[in-house]
């Protein structure tokens, strides 16, 4: 009988963190369990300036997906993401010195091996080495040499590295958190297992996942990854736009893009007007809604020519029959597609995250792309437990001092 897994997974993010848990059951399918989301601290631009306060956060994602639940999370996988984040591509050779010319997964990890081999500063880790195509004594465009017979085995691969420092920040928020890191995956990578389809990846696609600080980009073509980028423009730059164009607090601004917002100001009724918190007294303002349609469709502009021109340094921005995929919170956003699609003149949708149930209906929109990415890629990389991890295999005292902890905050002061 097959067994059943666990695992959790924790996207970082600028805004929000979100602890997911998951379980694979006996029929393979994914089942999310439990959800906790906090409001993100200590993070700009998907990078680590404050331990203790993104330490904080996490623990209160990680506690409150515990109790929704009733699994215990003494590990995850967490997404990671930032400026510092690079991806190279390289090649990689060995000879087949089986005496039968086998190969087998010993030559894989040794050509994988070989292609990591690549010089990096010292102060840069390596966080994926991963695999694009083979070839087989010269036979190019194979998926997975293992069990073909051969003399040479090539490897074309996609290697991604961070820098070494915002790596073991990241660890360290995570591990005070009182969470091990099963492994770090590159959260495009992540979001790119929750929305896209094997027809898209074989065509020819690219994901964005919009995020508070940061987009995201991860290329695919004929089923493999070739290209990976951050672009310094995210969510937040939306609300900080409308801030100062309206001249409203920032929390304001942010409700505004959520309710009212829109990428095209022409889908807006001219005539309409929306009530805004201003500064002061705790006023409100009377906003065109036109007007906060045309500060957001001017910094979608901008986002769609930096990640236009991305793709066009890329090499492979006209090799993109699938177009564009979008993802994150910003994803949301009305007519968001509609804009870049004639922007970038490639076909746009927005991106759900698919394959999973349970708690399904919680985390269906692009916002959790990343988080049940992870879970979806624990799921395939990771190593298969025994059975749940219950409560009752809690600490007995870190649990009786987290509900302790909990029941405080809603007793009245």
């Amino acid at each position: 009988m097959a067994r059943i897994a666990t695992f959790a997974a924790i996207d970082v993010g600028t805004t929000k963190i979100c602890a997911l848990v998951g379980q694979v059951d006996r029929d393979g399918e994914l089942q999310v369990l439990g959800v906790g989301i906090s409001p993100s601290h200590g993070m700009k631009r998907g990078m680590v300036v404050n331990v203790e306060e993104a330490a904080a956060a996490i623990r209160l994602a990680v506690e409150r997906a515990e109790r929704s639940s009733g699994t215990r999370i003494p590990a995850a996988y967490v997404g990671i993401t930032g400026t510092h984040v690079q991806g190279v591509n390289n090649r990689g050779a060995i000879a087949i010195t089986r005496p039968d010319r086998l190969v087998s997964g010993d030559e894989v990890e040794r050509v994988l091996e070989a292609a990591r081999s690549i010089a990096i500063p010292s102060n840069r880790e390596v966080l994926h080495v991963l695999p694009r195509s083979y070839t087989l004594d010269g036979y190019e465009g194979v998926r997975n040499p293992v069990g073909l017979h051969g003399f040479r085995l090539d490897v074309e691969t996609h290697i991604v590295t961070g820098a070494a420092t915002s790596i073991q920040n990241l660890t360290k928020c995570v591990e005070l958190a009182g969470v091990a890191v099963e492994d770090l995956v590159l959260e495009p990578l992540a979001s790119s297992e929750a929305v896209l389809t094997e027809a898209e990846r074989d065509m020819g696609v690219v994901l964005a996942d919009i995020g508070g600080g940061t987009t995201d980009l991860a290329l695919f073509k004929e089923g493999s990854i070739c290209h990976t980028a951050v672009v310094p423009v995210g969510g937040n730059h939306f609300t900080q736009d409308l801030a100062i164009g309206l001249r409203v607090p920032f929390e304001a601004a942010e409700e505004a893009k959520i309710r009212y917002g829109s990428a095209d100001p022409q889908a807006v009724d001219a005539a309409e007007a929306v009530e805004i918190a201003s500064f002061g007294d705790g006023g409100q303002r009377r906003v065109a809604r036109r007007l906060i349609a045309e500060i957001l469709e001017a910094r979608l502009e901008e986002l769609g020519e930096l990640i236009l021109g991305d793709l066009e340094r890329s090499g492979y921005g006209s090799l993109l029959p699938a177009g564009l995929v979008l993802a994150g919170g910003t994803a949301n956003l009305h007519h968001i597609a509609t804009v870049l699609t004639a922007r970038l003149d490639l076909p746009v949708r927005v991106g759900l995250p698919r394959s999973v149930y349970g708690l399904a209906d919680s985390v269906r929109d692009p916002a959790f792309a990343t988080s049940v990415g992870l879970l979806r890629w624990g799921m395939l990389h990771g190593v298969v437990g025994d059975e749940p991890n219950e409560l009752d295999g809690f600490d007995v005292g870190n649990w009786w001092s987290r509900l302790l902890a909990w029941l405080k905050d809603l007793l009245p002061q």
